[in-house]
């Protein structure tokens, strides 16, 4: 058993994992030029490791470790993701309506640098007003916390848009976002 080629079989599965993970969500938000030149070094690195363990496949303790490495590089990679948080969010807002927090959570929204939409609707319990907001990816969870803080009830949806384009977000909330 060799200890060097065992590490070197786990951090280049590691690396390989953790970079084809990174690589795939630049992939699907449209980074046309960082996502190809980021999978030449996947490749490489993922051949590498590759031959590492198919030269040593006597020993299934190389397997296990580069199953390992594989394993760890994913974890490792969307903890990556989630801390880069590229891209938006939409999320959805759904209040009672005719109540103070109806009122209340669109301003302290706009105060706070979001574009927010609203429109009224009607639910199984009757009249409801709905937030169309756009936020920023990294800014999701102050914006559950405000939310939250102002009804506590409020019922929401996030989902993440392909494609923005054009209205009062493209420039006006973007510089209120870093404002604040």
């Amino acid at each position: 058993m060799d200890i060097k080629i065992l590490l070197m079989t786990f951090f280049i599965n590691f690396f390989y994992v953790t970079i084809s993970t990174i690589r795939f969500m630049l992939t699907m938000k449209g980074y046309r030029l960082v996502a190809p030149l980021l999978s030449m070094i996947e490749i490489t690195i993922y051949i590498l490791g590759l031959s590492l363990v198919l030269n040593r496949l006597s020993n299934p303790l190389n397997l296990f470790v580069y199953a390992l490495g594989y394993a760890v590089g994913v974890s490792i990679g969307i903890k990556i993701e989630d801390r880069l948080a590229l891209g938006y969010i939409m999320t959805t807002v759904i209040l009672p309506a005719d109540t103070e927090e109806e009122k209340a959570l669109p301003k302290v929204l706009r105060d706070n640098g979001y574009g927010v939409t609203q429109s009224h609707a009607e639910g199984l319990s009757g009249e409801r007003l709905v937030l169309e907001i756009l936020s920023p990816r990294k800014n999701e969870r102050d914006l559950y916390q405000l939310i939250k803080s102002v009804e506590e009830r409020a019922f929401i949806i996030t989902y993440e848009p392909k494609y923005i384009s054009g209205g009062f977000w493209t420039k006006k909330v973007r510089k209120r976002q870093k404002n604040t």
